[in-house]
Protein backbone atom coordinates (compact mmCIF):
# COMPACT_ATOMS: atom_id res chain seq x y z
CA UNK A 1 0.00 0.00 0.00
CA UNK A 2 1.74 3.05 -1.25
CA UNK A 3 2.24 5.96 1.55
CA UNK A 4 -0.21 8.70 -0.05
CA UNK A 5 -2.97 5.54 0.26
CA UNK A 6 -2.68 4.98 3.60
CA UNK A 7 -2.27 8.53 4.68
CA UNK A 8 -5.70 8.64 3.02
CA UNK A 9 -7.55 6.06 4.55
CA UNK A 10 -6.38 6.99 8.07
CA UNK A 11 -6.92 11.04 7.99
CA UNK A 12 -9.76 12.00 10.27
CA UNK A 13 -12.80 12.53 9.08
CA UNK A 14 -13.90 16.74 9.31
CA UNK A 15 -16.28 16.46 11.66
CA UNK A 16 -19.81 18.89 11.15
CA UNK A 17 -19.83 21.50 13.89
CA UNK A 18 -23.68 21.65 14.85
CA UNK A 19 -24.60 25.36 16.29
CA UNK A 20 -28.00 25.56 18.21
CA UNK A 21 -30.33 28.68 17.63
CA UNK A 22 -32.94 29.12 20.21
CA UNK A 23 -35.10 31.44 18.01
CA UNK A 24 -34.25 29.59 14.30
CA UNK A 25 -37.48 31.77 12.44
CA UNK A 26 -36.76 35.22 14.33
CA UNK A 27 -36.32 37.90 11.27
CA UNK A 28 -39.16 36.17 9.68
CA UNK A 29 -42.63 37.65 8.77
CA UNK A 30 -44.56 35.11 10.44
CA UNK A 31 -42.69 34.11 13.22
CA UNK A 32 -44.87 32.73 15.57
CA UNK A 33 -47.03 30.65 12.59
CA UNK A 34 -43.45 28.38 11.37
CA UNK A 35 -43.53 28.04 15.51
CA UNK A 36 -47.07 26.70 15.12
CA UNK A 37 -47.07 24.48 11.64
CA UNK A 38 -43.45 23.29 13.71
CA UNK A 39 -44.80 22.02 16.58
CA UNK A 40 -49.04 22.52 16.94
CA UNK A 41 -50.74 22.09 13.68
CA UNK A 42 -50.99 18.63 12.04
CA UNK A 43 -51.67 19.25 7.94
CA UNK A 44 -51.04 22.43 6.63
CA UNK A 45 -49.10 23.61 3.76
CA UNK A 46 -47.94 27.24 2.38
CA UNK A 47 -46.43 28.55 -0.75
CA UNK A 48 -43.27 29.85 -0.11
CA UNK A 49 -41.58 32.37 -2.33
CA UNK A 50 -37.74 32.06 -3.35
CA UNK A 51 -35.22 35.43 -3.28
CA UNK A 52 -34.43 36.41 -7.51
CA UNK A 53 -30.98 35.48 -6.27
CA UNK A 54 -31.59 32.18 -5.21
CA UNK A 55 -33.98 31.15 -8.48
CA UNK A 56 -31.22 32.71 -10.65
CA UNK A 57 -28.66 30.06 -9.54
CA UNK A 58 -31.34 26.97 -8.70
CA UNK A 59 -34.01 27.51 -10.97
CA UNK A 60 -37.32 28.90 -10.52
CA UNK A 61 -39.81 25.65 -9.36
CA UNK A 62 -42.72 26.06 -6.93
CA UNK A 63 -41.86 25.62 -3.01
CA UNK A 64 -44.65 24.21 -0.76
CA UNK A 65 -44.08 24.14 3.03
CA UNK A 66 -45.70 21.19 4.08
CA UNK A 67 -45.94 19.91 8.17
CA UNK A 68 -45.18 16.32 7.33
CA UNK A 69 -44.31 14.97 4.54
CA UNK A 70 -44.72 11.05 3.10
CA UNK A 71 -42.57 9.25 5.56
CA UNK A 72 -41.45 12.24 7.16
CA UNK A 73 -38.87 12.78 4.76
CA UNK A 74 -37.15 16.28 4.70
CA UNK A 75 -38.09 17.29 1.37
CA UNK A 76 -39.85 16.10 -1.68
CA UNK A 77 -38.64 16.76 -5.71
CA UNK A 78 -42.28 15.67 -7.39
CA UNK A 79 -42.34 14.25 -10.71
CA UNK A 80 -44.05 17.74 -12.32
CA UNK A 81 -41.00 19.29 -11.15
CA UNK A 82 -42.58 20.75 -7.49
CA UNK A 83 -40.72 20.83 -4.51
CA UNK A 84 -42.05 20.39 -1.01
CA UNK A 85 -39.98 20.97 2.28
CA UNK A 86 -41.42 18.99 5.46
CA UNK A 87 -41.37 21.05 8.79
CA UNK A 88 -42.09 18.31 11.10
CA UNK A 89 -38.92 16.31 10.70
CA UNK A 90 -37.20 13.16 12.98
CA UNK A 91 -33.86 14.41 12.16
CA UNK A 92 -32.65 17.86 13.01
CA UNK A 93 -29.65 19.94 14.18
CA UNK A 94 -29.50 22.96 16.39
CA UNK A 95 -30.78 25.28 13.62
CA UNK A 96 -33.86 24.51 12.34
CA UNK A 97 -33.91 27.14 9.68
CA UNK A 98 -30.58 25.80 8.48
CA UNK A 99 -31.84 22.42 7.87
CA UNK A 100 -35.04 24.13 6.35
CA UNK A 101 -32.94 25.63 4.08
CA UNK A 102 -30.62 22.88 3.25
CA UNK A 103 -33.39 20.82 2.84
CA UNK A 104 -35.04 22.88 0.23
CA UNK A 105 -31.84 23.99 -1.63
CA UNK A 106 -30.93 19.86 -1.81
CA UNK A 107 -34.63 19.62 -3.69
CA UNK A 108 -33.72 22.24 -6.15
CA UNK A 109 -31.24 20.41 -6.98
CA UNK A 110 -32.79 16.99 -7.10
CA UNK A 111 -34.58 15.83 -10.86
CA UNK A 112 -37.96 16.27 -10.64
CA UNK A 113 -39.40 12.44 -9.57
CA UNK A 114 -36.01 11.53 -7.39
CA UNK A 115 -35.60 11.08 -4.15
CA UNK A 116 -33.71 14.19 -2.49
CA UNK A 117 -30.56 13.33 0.06
CA UNK A 118 -30.62 15.97 2.84
CA UNK A 119 -27.83 16.20 4.86
CA UNK A 120 -28.44 15.78 8.81
CA UNK A 121 -26.37 18.23 9.89
CA UNK A 122 -25.64 20.81 7.30
CA UNK A 123 -23.18 22.68 9.20
CA UNK A 124 -22.80 26.63 8.49
CA UNK A 125 -24.53 28.23 5.24
CA UNK A 126 -27.42 29.59 4.16
CA UNK A 127 -30.64 29.49 6.37
CA UNK A 128 -34.16 30.42 5.70
CA UNK A 129 -33.94 34.27 6.69
CA UNK A 130 -31.60 34.11 3.59
CA UNK A 131 -33.80 32.39 0.78
CA UNK A 132 -37.27 33.02 1.22
CA UNK A 133 -39.22 35.96 0.43
CA UNK A 134 -39.51 37.53 4.13
CA UNK A 135 -43.88 37.66 3.88
CA UNK A 136 -46.56 36.17 5.51
CA UNK A 137 -47.49 32.92 5.11
CA UNK A 138 -50.92 32.18 3.12
CA UNK A 139 -51.76 28.96 5.37
CA UNK A 140 -54.14 26.18 3.88
CA UNK A 141 -55.04 24.01 6.84
CA UNK A 142 -55.72 20.22 5.55
CA UNK A 143 -58.26 17.06 6.64
CA UNK A 144 -55.66 14.91 4.87
CA UNK A 145 -52.17 14.84 2.75
CA UNK A 146 -53.72 14.20 -0.61
CA UNK A 147 -51.51 17.52 -1.70
CA UNK A 148 -48.66 15.89 -1.36
CA UNK A 149 -48.91 14.01 -4.36
CA UNK A 150 -49.45 13.85 -7.87
CA UNK A 151 -51.63 11.36 -10.08
CA UNK A 152 -48.61 8.82 -11.00
CA UNK A 153 -47.39 8.96 -7.02
CA UNK A 154 -51.03 7.58 -6.52
CA UNK A 155 -49.94 4.38 -7.67
CA UNK A 156 -47.28 3.55 -5.47
CA UNK A 157 -48.25 1.28 -3.03
CA UNK A 158 -45.40 2.21 -0.40
CA UNK A 159 -45.86 6.35 -0.82
CA UNK A 160 -50.16 5.44 -0.37
CA UNK A 161 -49.95 3.17 3.17
CA UNK A 162 -47.27 6.01 4.49
CA UNK A 163 -50.51 8.81 2.99
CA UNK A 164 -53.20 6.92 4.48
CA UNK A 165 -50.69 6.59 8.46
CA UNK A 166 -50.32 10.13 7.97
CA UNK A 167 -54.38 10.87 7.43
CA UNK A 168 -55.09 8.58 10.74
CA UNK A 169 -52.88 10.79 12.85
CA UNK A 170 -54.74 13.98 11.92
CA UNK A 171 -56.97 15.14 14.51
CA UNK A 172 -58.92 17.99 13.94
CA UNK A 173 -58.01 21.55 13.97
CA UNK A 174 -58.66 25.21 13.39
CA UNK A 175 -57.18 28.14 12.84
CA UNK A 176 -58.36 30.83 14.84
CA UNK A 177 -58.67 34.06 13.55
CA UNK A 178 -58.99 36.18 17.07
CA UNK A 179 -55.06 36.02 17.06
CA UNK A 180 -51.88 35.83 15.03
CA UNK A 181 -50.72 32.04 15.78
CA UNK A 182 -53.93 30.41 17.69
CA UNK A 183 -55.50 27.00 16.87
CA UNK A 184 -58.39 25.13 18.18
CA UNK A 185 -57.69 21.38 18.46
CA UNK A 186 -59.80 18.20 19.40
CA UNK A 187 -57.48 15.46 21.31
CA UNK A 188 -60.90 13.80 22.13
CA UNK A 189 -64.32 13.08 22.26
CA UNK A 190 -64.47 15.43 25.18
CA UNK A 191 -61.50 17.28 25.46
CA UNK A 192 -60.33 20.02 23.07
CA UNK A 193 -57.21 22.81 23.71
CA UNK A 194 -56.66 25.84 22.32
CA UNK A 195 -53.05 26.66 21.93
CA UNK A 196 -51.69 30.42 20.71
CA UNK A 197 -47.78 31.39 19.67
CA UNK A 198 -47.13 34.55 21.23
CA UNK A 199 -44.67 36.50 19.25
CA UNK A 200 -43.06 38.92 21.99
CA UNK A 201 -40.02 37.76 23.72
CA UNK A 202 -40.21 34.87 26.55
CA UNK A 203 -39.91 37.28 29.47
CA UNK A 204 -41.98 39.83 28.08
CA UNK A 205 -44.69 37.40 27.66
CA UNK A 206 -44.05 35.50 30.85
CA UNK A 207 -44.47 38.57 32.86
CA UNK A 208 -47.79 39.61 30.66
CA UNK A 209 -49.29 36.26 32.02
CA UNK A 210 -48.01 36.18 35.10
CA UNK A 211 -49.73 39.94 36.14
CA UNK A 212 -52.68 37.97 34.27
CA UNK A 213 -53.07 35.06 36.81
CA UNK A 214 -52.79 37.06 39.59
CA UNK A 215 -55.86 39.58 38.80
CA UNK A 216 -57.56 36.22 37.89
CA UNK A 217 -57.90 36.83 33.90
CA UNK A 218 -56.02 34.11 32.52
CA UNK A 219 -58.88 31.37 31.27
CA UNK A 220 -61.13 31.62 28.12
CA UNK A 221 -64.63 31.60 30.03
CA UNK A 222 -66.67 29.40 31.95
CA UNK A 223 -65.81 25.94 31.73
CA UNK A 224 -62.04 26.19 30.18
CA UNK A 225 -58.87 26.00 32.49
CA UNK A 226 -55.71 27.08 31.77
CA UNK A 227 -53.11 23.58 31.46
CA UNK A 228 -49.77 25.18 31.10
CA UNK A 229 -47.48 26.62 28.50
CA UNK A 230 -45.09 25.02 26.08
CA UNK A 231 -41.39 26.93 25.25
CA UNK A 232 -41.19 26.07 21.16
CA UNK A 233 -38.04 27.19 19.29
CA UNK A 234 -37.76 30.85 22.10
CA UNK A 235 -41.61 31.64 22.25
CA UNK A 236 -44.27 30.81 24.68
CA UNK A 237 -47.20 28.95 23.63
CA UNK A 238 -49.98 28.81 26.66
CA UNK A 239 -52.08 25.97 26.25
CA UNK A 240 -56.41 26.51 27.57
CA UNK A 241 -58.15 23.02 28.27
CA UNK A 242 -61.66 24.11 26.94
CA UNK A 243 -64.93 21.84 26.17
CA UNK A 244 -64.82 19.55 23.63
CA UNK A 245 -68.67 19.94 22.69
CA UNK A 246 -67.95 23.14 20.76
CA UNK A 247 -66.27 23.68 17.72
CA UNK A 248 -63.27 26.12 17.26
CA UNK A 249 -65.09 28.84 16.08
CA UNK A 250 -66.81 29.30 19.13
CA UNK A 251 -63.40 30.55 21.14
CA UNK A 252 -62.91 33.18 18.60
CA UNK A 253 -64.77 35.77 20.61
CA UNK A 254 -63.12 34.55 24.18
CA UNK A 255 -59.34 34.66 22.87
CA UNK A 256 -60.23 37.88 21.01
CA UNK A 257 -61.28 39.37 24.55
CA UNK A 258 -57.78 37.47 25.97
CA UNK A 259 -55.86 38.74 23.18
CA UNK A 260 -57.13 42.19 24.25
CA UNK A 261 -56.44 41.95 27.71
CA UNK A 262 -52.98 40.49 26.83
CA UNK A 263 -51.77 43.21 24.71
CA UNK A 264 -52.92 45.92 27.63
CA UNK A 265 -51.37 44.64 30.27
CA UNK A 266 -48.34 43.98 27.24
CA UNK A 267 -47.27 48.14 27.94
CA UNK A 268 -47.08 47.98 31.76
CA UNK A 269 -43.33 48.27 32.63
CA UNK A 270 -43.55 48.15 36.10
CA UNK A 271 -42.02 45.21 38.35
CA UNK A 272 -44.01 42.85 39.47
CA UNK A 273 -46.18 43.12 42.66
CA UNK A 274 -45.67 40.04 44.79
CA UNK A 275 -48.76 38.52 43.89
CA UNK A 276 -47.38 38.43 40.15
CA UNK A 277 -44.09 37.05 41.24
CA UNK A 278 -45.88 34.00 43.06
CA UNK A 279 -47.99 33.49 39.88
CA UNK A 280 -45.04 33.64 37.70
CA UNK A 281 -43.24 30.94 39.37
CA UNK A 282 -46.63 28.84 39.26
CA UNK A 283 -46.42 29.40 35.59
CA UNK A 284 -42.58 28.36 35.45
CA UNK A 285 -43.58 25.31 37.06
CA UNK A 286 -46.54 24.36 34.57
CA UNK A 287 -43.70 24.91 31.90
CA UNK A 288 -42.30 22.22 28.92
CA UNK A 289 -39.61 22.72 26.55
CA UNK A 290 -39.91 21.74 23.15
CA UNK A 291 -37.28 21.67 20.70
Amino acid sequence: MSKRRKSRETAPKTKVRDIFVARPFEGLADEPEWVALRELVPAASAPLTLKPEIIEEYGDRPVTLSTVLPMAWPAMSRRDGAVFIGLQRHVQSGDVSRDLAAAALSALQTEPGTTVSVPSLPGEGLRLQDILVDQPLEITMHEGFEFWLDADQMQDNTVKASLERANASIYPTVRLAAAKAAYWCRVAPDKSHVRWVLSEPEDKALDALARLSASGDLLLGEGTKFAGMFRAHGLLVPVWDVPGEPEGTEFEAPLADFAKRYTDILAVDEPLDAAARRAKQGLIGRQLTLR
